[in-house]
């Protein structure tokens, strides 16, 4: 098993959970998130001023998946995600030992 941790941009969101929905996986986690990569930040105007954003709200998605389906995650996460802009995000990997399902017990592939 895989967990694969997709950080993008807020208005990919509903495009890329839906997808994922349709794809087949069982759950996700989502968190609203703030951060910057090589772009550090973004100027603003408003009123009349500028101002620099040194974080850029972004949206973190989390998912366990098969170690099968993990190409297929990333393939239509990236698909999706992707504007061909500085600011699209990043995919990471992590592999996952074991999980348990709280409610029964019940251990690795057939409680995610």
């Amino acid at each position: 098993m895989k967990k694969i941790e997709a950080v993008i941009r807020v208005e990919k969101l509903e495009e890329v959970t839906d997808a994922l929905e349709k794809f087949g996986c069982p759950g996700m986690m989502v968190t609203h998130i703030e951060g910057h990569g090589r772009q550090k930040g973004i100027v603003e105007q408003f009123r009349g001023r500028e101002f620099k954003l040194n974080f850029i709200p972004k949206i973190k998605i989390e998912i366990i998946v098969k170690d099968a389906d993990v190409d297929k995650i990333i393939q239509l996460v990236s698909g999706i995600a992707k504007t061909g802009e500085i600011g699209d995000g990043k995919i990471f990997i992590y592999p996952v030992e074991n999980v348990i399902r709280i409610r029964t017990g019940e251990k690795g592939e057939g409680a995610v």
